[in-house]
């Protein structure tokens, strides 16, 4: 691999970063409430799953009367 010049390499890094497209504020925040929001949605998928193999397990063991 070809040695790079510490400054040729900081001039590229400052090219390279120059391109990336940063997210508005609003784009931001639409994007973390959507997290939040199937973070709830997963959350709640995950405890009613729980709860009825649960159930299931208590009827086939008859544990907890």
């Amino acid at each position: 691999m070809a040695r790079t010049n510490p400054l040729t390499f900081i001039a590229q890094v400052r090219a390279e970063v120059a391109k990336v497209v940063w997210p508005t504020r609003r784009e931001t925040t639409i994007t973390t409430i959507m997290v939040f929001i199937m973070a709830f949605f997963a959350a709640t998928f995950f405890f009613i799953v729980d709860q009825i193999v649960k159930l299931g397990l208590n009827g086939i063991l008859g544990i907890g009367g």
